[in-house]
């Protein structure tokens, strides 16, 4: 039975071991997807002349702050179950080498891809909303 150092200490070791070998391509796919999702809506946010995303988070009444994370959960979730998928391709292509029995370390999974795709999202919405929101305001002005 393993101890709760030794499950530590592998839990880290994994993750490390992950920005090398096989499928290393979702440490760049992942972020993009989620890029591309922020843009997307941080451009709609712009247009609807709301708050930027992590201060409606963070400075929001409870009910904002609740509707905001859903809202963002939803934008990502796509690019959440992919993570998944792909981190058990990885799991399952460095894990069960000559073996019967596949283990899955689902805490590995999301952590992996919490950083990879929901963070990445989370920082870029807000600027990208700020951005457009300036673009917008310059092509009014000239126009």
């Amino acid at each position: 039975m393993d101890t709760e150092l030794d499950i530590l200490q592998r839990f880290w070791t994994d993750l490390v071991a992950r920005s090398d070998g096989p499928m290393t391509f979702r440490f760049f796919l992942q972020p993009t997807m989620a890029f591309i999702a922020a843009l997307h809506d941080g451009i709609k946010d712009a247009k609807a002349g709301r708050a930027p995303y992590f201060q409606r988070l963070v400075h929001g009444d409870k009910t904002a702050r609740l509707t905001a994370f859903r809202e963002g959960f939803t934008a990502v979730t796509r690019v959440l179950l992919l993570g998944v998928g792909m981190d058990v391709i990885y799991q399952y292509k460095m894990y069960s080498q000559g073996k019967q029995d596949f283990l899955f370390y689902p805490t590995e999974a999301l952590v992996i891809v919490v950083l990879l795709a929901f963070v990445p999202y989370l920082l870029l919405r807000g600027p990208i909303k700020r951005i457009a929101t300036w673009w917008f305001g310059r092509k009014q002005k000239a126009g």
